[in-house]
């Protein structure tokens, strides 16, 4: 059981570490993702390059890295997958591969979610959408999904995985602290959906 954990724990890790939102926008021919925007690696940030397709794909392999993960740890057990889901979340947000400086991890943890717990995950993916919309903030709406996953959980899922829910939200509420002071001072970008 041990090697397992220890195996999922560095599969989980490396990963996360797979920054695809700057290895897509300069396959694309976009440059370094974290020379625009917000300077972030993730699929928000992404579409500020006015590429929707590209964002997309930056969304669709956050978040199936996350499930990856979580999935090649539960093939040794409860405790790897948990750990496992843990480490790709830590991969995301600081990447071996460039200087440790990652994205804010909730496409990835909707991945890991969507595994551990699926009901969590698809009431935090609603509303991270309603608030998306609804206030065009894509930090304002991680933040809120973040909350409403840990709050959710802890009525659907047992005591270890409500747990690690709670220190993902806790991960990723802590990674948008720079968010956070721009949307108190009303100075956060908004997401636009008509940009082409």
């Amino acid at each position: 059981m041990t090697l397992g954990i220890g195996a999922a724990i560095v599969i989980g890790y490396l990963l996360g570490s797979i920054p695809f939102g700057v290895i897509l926008t300069r396959l694309a021919g976009f440059g370094d993702v974290r020379k625009i925007g917000s300077g972030s690696i993730g699929a928000t940030n992404v579409l500020r390059t006015g590429n929707k397709a590209l964002a997309a794909l930056t969304l669709l392999f956050d978040v199936g890295k996350g499930a990856v993960a979580a999935v090649i740890g539960a093939s040794w057990g409860e405790h790897a997958m948990l750990a496992a889901a843990a480490a790709v979340i830590i991969g995301h947000m600081f990447p071996v591969w460039i200087g440790f400086r990652g994205g804010k991890g909730v496409a990835t943890a909707l991945g890991v979610l969507a595994i551990v717990a699926w009901p969590v995950a698809l009431v935090a993916a609603l509303i991270w959408l309603a608030t998306a919309i609804l206030f065009r903030y894509s930090s304002l709406a991680a933040l809120v999904g973040a909350v409403s996953a840990a709050a959710y959980s802890g009525f659907v899922v047992d005591g270890e995985r409500a747990v690690l829910i709670a220190a993902i939200a806790i991960a990723v509420i802590a990674k948008h602290h720079e968010n956070i002071r721009r949307l108190l001072a009303g100075t956060e970008s908004r997401i636009s959906f008509t940009k082409s």
